[in-house]
């Protein structure tokens, strides 16, 4: 199933899921990715598996081997006006996003299938370079589960919030991508227990 590109709204079959193209302007998303140039990318790590995929965590790196956050470099200074640019289309503090990921992904890299870990509520996603699919599947997965998934194209310099049950009740993952693509995920804490 595809969307309205340019849907600014929730996409009617899973709540909590916003999508709005365009978000930032050529002239921004060149900055940013002339910012990006200059980070020290690593391969993300989940257990023992390194990805193909490279990162870059302010405000805190998940580790799956002891399920805590632990230190990362505070947010880098020439990505704080995203960061509150983020906060106000959010509607909230600008301190209220605690998290900042970097991710780069060359040709054929993907991302399995996940749920962001359970420290944050509301995830942010910044799509740059090229159009990327992101796909969505019912959590916890069962056999009609395949059936149920849709797909999201997210073109470069959009912007797509996951919340309530987009945050909680759906998976999502990127397929292989053909052209090289970045994305900036912005999280914030959780107020309350559980899930």
């Amino acid at each position: 199933m595809q969307f309205d590109l340019f849907a600014d709204e929730a996409l009617p079959s899973i709540p909590g899921l916003i999508y709005q193209a365009d978000f930032l302007t050529p002239e921004e998303e060149k900055g940013l990715l002339e910012i990006i140039a200059t980070l020290p990318l690593m391969p993300a790590r989940y257990k023992e598996y390194e990805s193909k995929v490279r990162i870059l965590s302010f405000g805190g790196l998940y580790d799956f081997n002891t399920h805590t956050v632990k230190s990362s470099p505070a947010l880098d200074a020439r990505l704080v006006p995203l960061r509150n640019r983020v906060a106000d289309w959010l509607r909230i503090e600008h301190g209220a996003i605690s998290h900042l990921l970097v991710t780069e992904y060359l040709p054929g890299t993907q991302l399995g299938w996940h749920r962001d870990v359970p420290v944050y509520e509301t995830i942010v996603g910044i799509s740059l370079g090229n159009p990327a699919t992101i796909r969505f599947r019912p959590w916890p997965p069962d056999v009609l589960t395949s059936r149920r998934a849709v797909s999201l194209e997210v073109m470069p310099r959009s912007i797509y919030k996951l919340d309530g049950e987009a945050r909680w009740g759906w998976q999502h993952a990127v397929p292989p991508v053909k052209y090289p693509r970045w994305s900036i995920t912005l999280r914030v804490n959780r107020a309350k227990p559980g899930r």
